[in-house]
């Protein structure tokens, strides 16, 4: 405010300071994360299978792999191994081994209750031949 001569008080800036509140009122409060990533991660026990969830969303294969019987590194999984699902949803997995494989651990954790942040599940396939990295 400035101050005239005459002794009154002159309101400067009162109108975009009203305005600049107005417009800070009217703005809609931050909305919640509705939808988030989680993610199935199949480990290198070197055995093949598939994690599928439920709700779908996350179907992922990993291929058996001998690291004795080549140089070559594991393949990388395919399908889809991450996928949105909305805040607040359980979601279950179910692990499938190929044949000569077996589930050795996991799905851990299972079920999972998706929150904001990161979500994941894992699951480790050997071979049933006893060669495995873990377990």
């Amino acid at each position: 405010m400035t101050r005239k001569r005459n002794g009154a008080w002159r309101a400067t800036g009162v109108v975009t300071a009203l305005a600049t509140a107005a417009a800070i009122a009217s703005v809609a409060p931050a909305q919640a994360q509705s939808t988030a990533q989680l993610s199935a991660w199949v480990s290198d026990g070197w055995g093949g299978g598939t994690i599928t969830s439920q709700p779908a969303g996350i179907n992922c294969h990993q291929s058996a792999w001998d690291p004795y019987a080549t140089n070559d590194p594991q393949p990388n999984p395919t399908g889809t191994c991450t996928a949105s699902f909305e805040v607040g949803t359980t979601v279950t997995f179910t692990a499938t081994p190929d044949q000569g494989s077996h589930v050795n651990q996991g799905p851990a954790p299972n079920p999972v209750t998706v929150r904001t942040g990161y979500n994941y599940t894992w699951v480790l396939f050997c071979p049933n031949d006893g060669l495995c990295s873990a377990g």
